[in-house]
This record gives structure tokens, sequence and C-alpha cells, in this order.
């Protein structure tokens, strides 16, 4: 018996719309990355993009447990000597919502070629409105 493998031109992709309000960030972020590479469908393969579209209304509501609000550090490097900035989660929050749940994301998608690709079908809005109804995404629960 011969192992199935997907072809990308016979993959279906779906558009799920995500609602991030009161949603725990990590576990957000792991159920998103499960789409993005397709790891909810009988006919994920590993390296093919098996994976669907999310669409993430009102990442500025996200929440995190414990004092993270507080203590998170978010780093960067800007490649030159001494330039390690480091930004809090609620500077993050307030100047740029929607990065907090994107490098949460990131973070947790294979760091190759193929999951660059899959990284793209992401979008996120920090507000409740977003551009893609005429894709009609269908509501997605969280578990």
């Amino acid at each position: 018996m011969k192992s199935y493998m997907a072809r990308p031109a016979q993959v279906e992709r779906r558009w799920h719309l995500i609602d991030a309000e009161g949603q725990t960030l990590g576990r957000l972020a792991t159920e998103i990355a499960r789409l993005l590479r397709g790891k909810n469908k009988p006919q994920y393969t590993p390296h093919v993009d098996t994976g669907d579209f999310v669409v993430v209304v009102n990442a500025e509501k996200v929440a995190v447990t414990g004092k993270k609000a507080e203590q998170k550090v978010y780093y960067r490097h800007t490649g030159r000597p001494g330039g390690l900035k480091e930004t809090s989660y609620e500077v993050m929050l307030e100047r740029k919502p929607t990065e907090i749940l994107r490098k949460a994301v990131k973070g947790m998608m294979p760091r190759t070629r193929l999951g660059r690709q899959q990284f793209r079908k992401l979008k996120i809005y920090a507000g409740p409105e977003h551009p893609h109804e005429a894709q009609n995404p269908q509501p997605y629960e969280v578990r």
C-alpha cells in the first residue's frame, strides 16, 4: 500500500475567521499555527503547503496570563554593535497590537521556505473589521 502525498494543485484552501477577544495568547497562537500548516486536515503532508488562510480580528483584545502583561519583553537587534532593543508587552500592545500575535505564531512555524510561505496566509487586524469579506471566511471556534 502506498502512502498518500498531497499535491499543491489538489489542496483545497478555506478561509477561517478567528475572534481573538478574550483568548489566551499562546493557546490561540498554537491553533492558528495548526490551521496555517494544514495539520487539521487528513491530507496533511509535511513538505506540501496544505494549510488554510486565517483572518484574526480583535487582536488588541488578546489576553495573557499571570504577570506577563507587566513582565514580558520583546527583543530585536538592529544589526549594529550594541543594537539590542527591547520593548515591553504594554508598549507593544499600545503601538503595534497585531505584532504580539504575529510574533507568537511565527515562533511556532517552521523556519524554512515552506514555513514562510505558510505564514503569509495569516491576516491579523487589531479591530473587528477586515477587508476579506469577498473570500467569505467561516467563523472558527478555538477550543
